[in-house]
């Protein structure tokens, strides 16, 4: 028997050896699959990439932090002749947006003072109900910040003080006058820090 005649015919001379499907298929895909790795790197380097404020200048720096150091060493120094507590923890963190944040509404002199005393008040409100637990100060931490939202005068480091109010229960003549004392003391200290010509204005207003 003889065999039957081949139809493929032979590749020219020097022609590209015939490729199957796959090979087509895997070369084809070669290309794409390279290009599309730079593209998921380029996603994944966005999704982590920092959505934070810039870094301040150098200036905005250091006078944010000597002012920081200047308010709150003071309020201790009139504790001191004063021989009682003015500085409390709130105070520091009433600083730190009075001399780094001072556009914010939270940093105006407003919210500042009246945010503290709004929320000292609702302290000893709520420790003349409640009695000086830590149930009573949790509660009075949440209703300082209704209060201050209703008095437009939100300052979020005042909430801490109505749970200090509960927890320690002070004369509330006294605390809340070094309370204000104390306020106004850290408002001074901004409005210089605000005149250096390195930081923003401030106060952006005062009622």
């Amino acid at each position: 028997m003889s065999n039957a005649p081949s139809t493929a015919a032979p590749a020219p001379a020097g022609a590209p050896a015939p490729t199957t499907a796959s090979t087509t298929a895997a070369e084809a895909a070669g290309p794409r699959s390279r290009s599309a790795r730079p593209a998921r790197t380029r996603l994944a380097r966005t999704r982590l990439a920092s959505k934070a404020p810039a870094r301040p200048p150098a200036a905005f720096l250091a006078v944010a932090t000597a002012g920081g150091v200047a308010g709150l060493v003071l309020l201790v120094a009139v504790g001191k002749v004063l021989h009682l507590p003015v500085l409390i923890p709130p105070l520091a963190a009433s600083a730190a947006l009075v001399l780094a944040a001072p556009a914010l509404p939270l940093a105006q002199p407003r919210s500042v003072v009246g945010g503290q005393l709004v929320s000292a008040l609702v302290g000893f409100g709520a420790l003349a109900v409640g009695g000086g637990s830590l149930w009573t100060a949790a509660v009075a931490g949440g209703l300082a910040i209704g209060a201050m939202a209703a008095a437009r005068t939100p300052h979020s480091p005042a909430a801490a003080t109505s749970v200090i109010v509960v927890l320690t229960q002070p004369p509330a003549l006294r605390f809340l006058g070094l309370l204000a004392l104390a306020t106004v003391l850290l408002v001074l200290v901004g409005v210089l820090a605000g005149r250096s010509g390195r930081t923003a204005r401030y106060p952006a207003y005062w009622w």
